[in-house]
């Protein structure tokens, strides 16, 4: 998936430029403000409809670079769910802020990102035998504060179904929507994990210990060849579900396998990472003013977000029940049975 390095470089400078001037969390709507002007907060969107009429390489890119830089902002979610959603479904998509979730036969969403700071929430839940899509005001709905462990907005949503009237959309759309989800969710740990492994090895050869380097203790040698491995790991696996999803328009039979061995990777990657990178870092990587908490608690937090890592390893677990003995070859390289 190849991108423009003179986009890339630029998506990372607006980042690195905020962050400069303001902490995790802070001045949202000012970036907000400055990555519209730029085209980056509906990226992926129909130039027709207002987008920018790129592809999700570029916005992997996006995701990548705001992860990097410790930059908490809807970009993903806004962009890659809620106005896709309506552009699937055929519905208008203006310039407010939007999230996107999965209702319940109750009517309820839980740890919904973005959702009390949006200005509209998509909305999609199951009506009689299938499933429809409607866009609402914030302000009509019931919604509940709450925060992920790395302190971004996940908050819960209570809507009236019987009030609701939306347009229908296909269970193939409902599928993709779960898929993009996760997948949204393990580029950005991907990228937190990168930035830890870089942090681990600066600290290393930064650091003395004994009069030498702690890069030269072959017990830290150690430890940072496995957070190299499993971030590599974890970023390969992505990809891989990635590139099918792309080739295949996202219509690929084996993209959910694809999709659950990469959150599968991504999650168990993370409790190396960032165990290993907190016993690299000592004492200092555990106080506020290291910014090491900045990358460790967003991974452990998105990892649980549209499926624990439980949940992935039972899907896993599933498809290779399912596939059985004689089958179990080709589901792992894809090959026709």
């Amino acid at each position: 998936m190849s991108v423009d390095a003179d986009l890339v470089e630029m998506m990372s400078a607006v980042f690195a430029a905020h962050r400069e001037r303001h902490a995790p969390g802070e001045a949202t709507a000012e970036l907000w403000v400055r990555l519209d002007e730029l085209g980056l907060v509906r990226l992926t969107g129909a130039e027709e409809a207002g987008g920018s009429g790129a592809g999700w390489p570029e916005a992997v890119e996006l995701l990548r670079a705001a992860a990097w830089h410790g930059v908490k902002i809807p970009l993903a979610e806004h962009d890659l769910l809620a106005c896709w959603l309506l552009e699937t479904a055929g519905l208008e998509v203006d310039r407010k802020r939007r999230t996107a979730c999965l209702l319940d036969d109750d009517g309820v969403a839980r740890a919904v990102p973005w959702a009390a700071d949006s200005e509209r929430v998509v909305l999609l839940w199951r009506d009689g035998t299938g499933h429809r899509v409607t866009d609402v005001d914030t302000a009509s709905l019931s919604v509940t504060v709450g925060h992920n462990n790395a302190g971004e907005p996940r908050d819960e949503v209570r809507a009236d179904l019987a009030a609701l009237s939306g347009t229908g959309v296909s269970d193939a759309v409902v599928t993709q929507f779960a898929h993009r989800a996760a997948l949204v969710r393990a580029v950005q740990v991907c990228a937190a994990l990168d930035r830890i492994l870089e942090s681990s090895v600066a600290h290393t050869r930064e650091r003395t210990q004994f009069g030498r380097p702690l890069a030269k203790f072959q017990a830290v040698q150690n430890l940072v060849a496995d957070i190299a491995a499993e971030s590599a790991l974890a970023r390969a696996a992505t990809d891989g579900a990635l590139a099918e999803a792309l080739r295949s328009d996202w219509s690929s039979s084996h993209l959910g396998f694809l999709v659950a061995v990469a959150r599968s990777c991504v999650g168990h990657a993370t409790s190396v990472v960032v165990r290993n990178a907190h016993q690299v870092h000592g004492a200092i990587g555990t106080t506020l003013e290291h910014r090491l908490h900045e990358f460790t608690m967003p991974a452990l937090s998105w990892r649980s977000e549209y499926g624990s890592v439980a949940h992935w390893d039972q899907v896993l677990t599933d498809y290779a029940t399912q596939a059985g003995a004689h089958q179990l070859w080709a589901l792992v390289t894809a090959a026709d049975g």
